[in-house]
């Protein structure tokens, strides 16, 4: 019995790659010192695998940015913008992809499947050139074999490369990236015999498109694809990887008949209907199945009795030299190693494994089903099952019965959006084209130390309190100085919005080095959900009456939503997801109670994560996006019609569900819009109508790149075409955390410039 990962974390247990990117970025440190970081990461990582027992361990999953972008490199289809005259592709071409330069603008980036990891789209266009610009993968392979391990290359498949791309700015919509297969495959056929002239044995292809809703072409482009390659791949086994979900009866048939294939790696995590799938259409003969039994996207520990139980079955079908152990999917979605957890509750500890951990649960499944049981390593996880089922702090039974009582109600507010609208314009009165931020402000080194500092008792919260209090009255006066018209405090107080929450509601707990890789260097550490959600005390109301205290102008009280917090959270998964989210919407309700009562007019609850959470098979949207939407409307069903209410959404393709967006009943959406090529604005250019507020972001925060107020002018005129006048706002795409004041101040000021000059233009065509 062998055993198998799909992929793992690359920014490490500490996220050295993070720091060892940002100090070469920010030219302290050379190309060499942060090549030396990145493999002393990689080699840890195979060696932790290969010492755990696993038979089939990834290369090629490290990435200095995005494994689609590694590909885009690999097949060097890069955007002419970039200047590329061919050659291997470097540093410069690399991250001005990724992040933008001074200037020209970074190519799209949105969230990868359901997940809050964020790729770099390809652009692709029918001049497109692809030529093997890239030796990363051999490169990688190479390395490893030297230090001993034998690795399998994993590929991002061919034809998910071009269903996940987009058509280039300026090419016929009718012109699709899958027209390129043919194109595509010749580079694809130079890495593969690379790899087989470097000793490769397998290699594995990711086509986690597999299990979306294909049509029969895009289907047949997977049967043209490997049977292309399967001279090329000769001698070599292969293994096909999808996951995410189930796939399709239909794919599943074009999958398992492709010719040439060695082996199928299918997510039965989220992929309980594909087990079924096994069962009843059959697996074919001499094929390996790599069965993802270790959930790759949750900290849970595996429950390792049903897990022998399904293998078993599985083992039936396929027969024992057949069947590999594996993960539901690359464990680059989960935290790192739970080692690094001194501090957290030992009882919560017990129910949990990070990606290290993961990796022996596979190990301990392979070698148990080959009659090497780990008698001790079953028990103490049986134990840790039984523990977690009975134990008291799980459950609350007031909560459930609140969260139960919202199944089958509506939540709306009493009156229509126009009506608010006016109400709260008589009140707040702004101007036309009204700016306003996101919520955040730059996060420098002292705000970070001061909050380490209180954190570890170092300083007192009179001291505290004064600092943060600074920070927000700099804030304050650098947006008056500004002359945005609708401010915030900055969130000087807020480690992660979403963190900042569940640090200060029940039934969370939180860990010191549990990071996850959410784009690039950004990490992000997701609070985990274990039990049911309340909210014992106000959360941000202190700190947003100080700050309004500071002003005459509005000031927005800041609160992330419950279906973000949701989806940014390791869940838990003994119950319902709808029903977590209704608990957490109760607790948002309160706060929001409480932010009104104390004068907050203007109130901003983020779903950034809404479009994340959709289901990647259509046929379970519409259940999603009904709790979803209702769990948002619970938080602010009970608001006066003078308190308006904003929400904000990033880097997500959102045209699919502008509907459900408008059903969301927001007084004001602001919403990334620059770095996909204003791609929203098509939605209302295709007839779809809003009246509610809205804030298309008019430049990318996540480039240092600082736009002119020609160019935010002229985006701002853009949304003026599909957009009445009276219900635009003008804001950045996103919060502003993760930049600089160097880069912060001169964007906001050529921003609200662009705004004052089109209200002259507005005025003067009147």
């Amino acid at each position: 019995m062998a055993s198998h990962i799909v992929g793992y974390p690359r920014m490490g247990a500490k996220r050295e790659l993070k720091f060892a990117l940002e100090s070469f970025w920010d030219g302290k440190s050379s190309a060499e010192d942060l090549q030396k970081v990145a493999a002393d990461l990689r080699s840890s990582i195979w060696k932790q695998m290969a010492d755990a027992g696993t038979k089939y361990i990834p290369s090629n999953t490290f990435s200095y940015y995005d494994q689609v972008l590694d590909t885009t490199a690999m097949l060097g289809a890069v955007p002419k913008r970039y200047g590329w005259n061919g050659g291997e592709i470097g540093f410069d071409t690399y991250f001005s992809m990724a992040r933008g330069n001074a200037t020209l603008p970074a190519m799209e980036m949105t969230k990868w499947f359901d997940t809050n990891y964020h790729f770099i789209v390809p652009e692709l266009g029918p001049d497109t050139k692809f030529t093997y610009s890239s030796h990363k993968a051999v490169t990688e392979y190479k390395e490893a074999k030297g230090l001993g391990v034998d690795t399998v290359p994993v590929l991002i498949g061919p034809v998910s490369y071009l269903l996940l791309a987009k058509t280039e700015k300026g090419v016929d919509k009718s012109f699709s990236p899958l027209s390129l297969l043919e194109k595509v495959l010749p580079v694809y056929k130079e890495v593969i015999a690379e790899l087989k002239a470097a000793g490769a044995s397998w290699i594995q292809f990711d086509e986690p498109t597999l299990v979306l809703d294909l049509d029969s072409t895009q289907l047949q482009a997977f049967t043209t694809a490997y049977s292309e390659l399967e001279s090329s791949l000769s001698g070599l086994d292969v293994l096909i990887v999808s996951y995410f979900a189930d796939v399709p009866a239909e794919a599943y048939k074009t999958l398992v008949g492709l010719k040439g294939i060695s082996g199928f790696t299918f997510d039965l995590v989220r992929g309980t209907k594909t087990l079924d799938l096994i069962k009843s259409a059959g697996f074919p003969s001499g094929k390996y199945l790599f069965a993802g039994v270790v959930d790759g996207r949750n900290i849970w520990a595996n429950d390792l009795a049903a897990s022998i139980d399904t293998l078993s079955a599985l083992e039936a079908i396929v027969g024992k030299d057949k069947l590999v152990v594996s993960t539901s999917c690359s464990l680059m979605h989960t935290a790192v190693d739970l080692v690094n957890e001194t501090k957290l509750d030992n009882e919560i500890k017990s129910w949990l494994a990070f990606a290290a951990q993961k990796v022996l649960e596979v190990n301990a499944l392979a070698k148990a089903l080959a009659g090497q049981k780990d008698e001790a390593f079953f028990s103490a996880n049986a134990a840790a099952q039984a523990s977690r089922k009975s134990s008291p702090r799980v459950t609350n039974e007031e909560v459930q019965k609140a969260a139960a009582a919202l199944r089958g109600s509506d939540h709306r507010r009493s009156t229509n959006v126009s009506a608010r609208l006016a109400a709260q314009q008589k009140k707040l009165n702004l101007p036309i084209l009204p700016t306003t931020t996101i919520g955040s402000f730059p996060q420098t080194m002292d705000l970070r130390r001061v909050r380490r500092e209180y954190k570890a008792n170092k300083i007192s919260e009179e001291e505290y309190v004064k600092a943060i209090r600074e920070e927000i009255s700099k804030v304050v006066k650098l947006q008056e100085d500004l002359d945005i018209d609708v401010l915030v405090h900055g969130e000087p107080e807020r480690n992660d919005m979403v963190e900042y929450f569940g640090e200060q509601l029940s039934g969370f707990a939180f860990t010191a080095n549990g990071w996850v890789q959410s784009y690039g260097s950004r990490c992000v550490k997701p609070p985990i959900i274990y039990g049911d959600v309340s909210r014992p005390k106000a959360m941000t109301v202190f700190w947003s009456s100080m700050a309004q205290s500071m002003t005459s102008r509005p000031m927005k009280g800041m609160l992330t939503g419950p279906v973000t917090i949701l989806n940014w959270s390791f869940v838990r998964n003994d119950q319902p997801r709808f029903e977590t989210c209704y608990q957490i919407a109760l607790a948002i309700k309160k706060e929001v109670e409480d932010l009104e009562a104390a004068g907050i007019t203007v109130i901003q609850i983020d779903e950034a994560a809404l479009r994340e959470g959709l289901p990647l098979r259509k046929s379970e949207h519409a259940f999603y996006l009904d709790w979803a939407v209702h769990s948002f409307r619970i938080t602010n069903c009970g608001v006066q019609d003078t308190t308006q209410i904003h929400t904000h959404m990033c880097y997500s393709n959102f045209n699919d569900i502008i509907h459900s967006i408008i059903d969301m009943d927001a007084d004001v959406i602001t919403i990334e819009n620059s770095r996909s090529d204003e791609k929203l604005l098509s939605v209302f250019r295709e007839g779809v109508k809003y009246g509610a507020g809205i804030g298309p972001g008019v430049y990318d925060i996540h480039s240092p790149r600082i736009p002119s107020t020609e160019e935010i002018a002229d985006r701002i005129n853009k949304m003026l075409a599909v957009l009445e006048a009276n219900i635009l706002w003008v804001n950045p795409d996103c919060g502003l955390k993760t930049r600089k004041y160097t880069e912060v101040n001169p964007a906001l000021t050529n921003m609200v410039s662009a705004c004052k000059l089109l209200r002259k233009e507005l005025a003067g065509a009147k």
